[in-house]
């Protein structure tokens, strides 16, 4: 399968030779795009919304046992986390809406403040796309087994920024379980 990130840029890289061709100056036209962007952000938040009602159907109630990497440069330990599927889907559901919403945020800014048009389009259609690559959206909208790249704790995608894999071996479960707050450390 195609890398997310290639189709990403691939798309951005069409939209913008498209976006030169689109008379942003006709009110009408500029119209269409605000409702193709609000469109696609209904879509997202539709779809969101409808993984949550399946996320509390479901009730999965299975624990959940994985280490947190501490954040970047803070110098803690990383950090134990003892949850159930549910909640963890919840969690991370919490964060792909957080995420949306300050794409809409910044994207408002952009164009109502400074007057940006042509972004309307590509961000129309590079979130839609995300929205559906997600793993909870494969899991629990398209019905795909959680094994896998798809297994609980998700791993974290690969960016510069990234502060380090999630783990859920039990051996650094229990390490960070022992080393953690309280633990006795071994020297």
């Amino acid at each position: 399968m195609v890398n997310p990130q290639v189709t990403n840029l691939a798309i951005i890289l069409v939209m913008m030779q498209l976006a030169k061709k689109v008379p942003f100056d006709n009110p009408d036209v500029l119209f269409l795009v605000r409702c193709i962007y609000l469109a696609s952000n209904v879509i997202i938040l539709g779809l969101y919304m409808y993984t949550q009602s399946k996320i509390s159907q479901k009730k999965d109630m299975t624990t959940l046992k994985y280490v947190e990497p501490a954040p970047m440069g803070s110098g803690e330990e990383p950090r134990p986390v003892t949850t159930t599927n549910m909640d963890y889907d919840k969690g991370q559901l919490r964060q792909l809406m957080k995420s949306q919403l300050m794409g809409v945020g910044m994207m408002g800014v952009m164009h109502l403040y400074f007057k940006y048009t042509n972004p309307l389009l590509i961000q129309s259609i590079i979130p839609l796309k995300s929205a559906l690559e997600s793993n909870l959206i494969k899991i629990h909208v398209f019905g795909k087994p959680a094994i896998g790249d798809l297994q609980r704790p998700f791993k974290a995608a690969n960016s510069f920024l990234s502060q380090g894999q999630v783990k859920s071996d039990k051996a650094s479960v229990e390490n960070a379980e022992k080393n953690w707050r309280g633990g006795v450390k071994e020297e």
